[in-house]
């Protein structure tokens, strides 16, 4: 069963289970950022070249099963499956709002 999301955090999640990267942009901030495996991506152009590139390109959906607020955060956890290796691999995320959008996003295995 999916948790209950903040609406911008639903949206993200309902985009990614449709791989459609346009959609997966719409609720991040203009200037928000995304820090991934010791990497970090600032701004709509660098989030969609990692969509692309590592979510896209390996077909990657997220499947939530836990939320809770931590530190002023939401902490979003569940498997992510597609064509890549390990798969499903159980990840955590942690998001930091802004109004109603996405001013930053944590991933981590």
């Amino acid at each position: 069963m999916t948790p209950e999301l903040p609406k911008p955090i639903a949206e993200f999640v309902a985009a990614n289970a449709h791989l459609n990267v346009d959609a997966m942009l719409k609720p991040f901030a203009a200037d928000a950022v995304a820090h991934d495996m010791g990497k970090s991506h600032r701004g709509h152009a660098e989030l969609r070249t990692w969509f692309e590139e590592e979510v896209i390109a390996v077909k990657a959906i997220f499947t939530p099963d836990t939320a809770r607020e931590e530190d002023g955060r939401v902490v979003v956890e569940g498997p992510a499956h597609g064509d890549f290796k390990g798969s499903p691999i159980r990840f955590t995320y942690r998001f930091a709002l802004e109004g109603d959008a996405i001013k930053s996003m944590e991933i981590t295995a």
